[in-house]
């Protein structure tokens, strides 16, 4: 009898794409041992179009489990993504949460229900579902170790302020390898949104990331050679070494590029991916910078006036994602007209999705001015391209700490969801980036050979998974 498993992920562009991704995996990874899989993925009617290459590409094996999606009053009707809603975590998690009875009525009712669930760590009530039905949970993170201890520390530990109007008050991570502070502003803002145990709403997130801490095991979208200390300090926090680091999730950098899979991933952009690679193709190498801030930052029109007139001055060749469309006359609209005009030949302004992994990994990049979300590391470190970090919340100060202080691959440029950079000083920065002078560049090249050895033949992600697979084949 195969091994079914449930698999529940979170409605985040940021979080959906590699837990597919690890999906995918799992689903191809099982025909090197002897265990057959079925794998039903949990989703609602309108994230269920972002399944369809998956369940294409596993049509025997890949079932979808469609159920409504649950009623939230800070949720609008027929809203069912974050990517529709950006920083709207909690009501998400506090929604997704009111499945847990439907979820179990389909498990009592299935011939050959599910012997274990895989699930977002955004989803720790699953924890409490599989207990209820006698069956294992295993957590997925979409972050890396390091911003995964630091939330596992806050839940934990729960720091709170001797002020609390005192945004700037330090919280220390003392358990953590070297010890981090963060002033408050820039601690997780799902920890920041707890106002204590008679708010039924706080303890059910406090008891769903708990729950994460309890489960059977615990699936990291990093690689060790990345993360070692951290992924160490997990599994020591947790008690087993039942901790699997399986990155980088992303298309092979040996596959084809010409690829669905390593070209268009997360949705439709304004300019064709061939568009893209043949912009690219004309540009010499490593003198192109790529400026893309996620799929859940909307950019004021100053941080967009900024940006866009750094550029210009800069002089550089570069590519500028833009997440959604701006309104049509709008000044962040003719910001972009006019820089699209002003720099016709050396910029390329793409609005809605870009392809990119692949993007990094073009011989034209030479760096990227990102967010710092965990996605866009590991895309840059496939690419080997140094990073200019503007980290602006959630996990991103975290990752900006790692990429700029610890592997030495990236240099801050701004910091702050609402912070202007001055246009001068991040076009002398911009300029410098693809000089050939700064000393992260090598640093990202070692870091690319890591990461592609770790996912190859013999490699530390590629063990991780296969040890990972061989704990499933205990259950069947």
């Amino acid at each position: 009898m195969p091994l079914h498993i449930l698999a529940i992920p979170f409605p985040a562009q940021g979080h959906m794409i590699p837990f597919l991704d690890l999906i995918n995996n799992l689903a191809t990874s099982h025909s090197n041992l002897s265990i057959s899989i079925t794998i039903t993925i949990l989703t609602t009617p309108h994230n269920l179009p972002y399944l369809t290459n998956l369940l294409s590409s596993h049509p025997s094996s890949i079932t979808p489990l469609l159920l409504p999606f649950p009623s939230h009053p800070s949720i609008p009707p027929a809203i069912e993504n974050t990517i529709h809603l950006p920083r709207s975590m909690r009501p998400f998690i506090l929604a997704l949460s009111r499945l847990h009875q439907p979820l179990l009525h389909w498990f009592h009712s299935h011939p050959a229900p599910p012997r274990f669930i895989i699930s977002d760590i955004f989803c720790g009530w699953t924890h409490h579902l599989a207990s209820q039905l006698n069956i294992k949970s295993l957590v997925f993170s979409p972050s890396g170790a390091f911003a995964l201890s630091t939330m596992y520390f806050l839940w934990k530990e729960m720091p709170m302020r001797n002020n609390v109007n005192d945004e700037n008050e330090v919280v220390s991570y003392h358990r953590l390898p070297n010890s981090p502070k963060y002033p408050w502003c820039q601690v997780s803002p799902l920890f920041r949104s707890y106002v204590g145990d008679d708010d039924p709403d706080s303890v059910l997130l406090k008891d769903s990331f708990l729950g994460n801490i309890q489960s059977w095991g615990l699936v990291v979208n990093t690689f060790s050679e990345l993360e070692k200390p951290y992924l160490d300090y997990l599994r020591t926090e947790l008690g087993h070494d039942r901790v699997w680091a399986v990155e980088p999730l992303l298309p092979h950098p040996d596959d084809d590029d010409s690829s669905a899979a390593t070209k268009q991933r997360g949705g439709s952009s304004s300019v064709s991916v061939n568009d893209v690679v043949s912009w690219l193709d004309l540009r010499q190498k490593d003198k192109v910078v790529y400026v893309c801030f996620g799929s859940q930052t909307v950019l004021s029109n100053d941080q967009t006036v900024a940006i866009a007139s750094g550029l210009e001055k800069s002089w550089v060749h570069f590519i500028w994602c833009m997440k959604g469309k701006g309104i049509e006359g709008s000044e962040r609209d003719s910001c972009l007209l006019g820089l699209e005009d002003r720099t016709a030949g050396r910029g390329l302004v793409i609005r809605g999705w870009a392809p990119q992994v692949m993007i990094p990994r073009h011989k034209a990049v030479g760096a990227f001015l990102t967010h710092c979300g965990w996605n866009s590391v590991l895309e840059s470190m496939v690419g080997g391209v140094p990073l200019l970090a503007w980290p602006m919340t959630a996990d991103q100060f975290v990752n900006a700490t790692l990429l700029v202080e610890e592997l030495k691959v990236a240099k801050k440029v701004c910091e702050g969801e609402k912070t202007v950079p001055d246009s001068d000083e991040l076009a002398r920065v911009l300029a410098e980036a693809v000089s050939g002078r700064g000393v992260e560049t090598g640093q990202a090249l070692k870091l690319q050979a890591a990461a592609i050895d770790a996912i190859r033949e013999g490699g530390s992600s590629e063990k991780d998974l296969l040890c990972l697979m061989e704990h499933l084949h205990n259950f069947v």
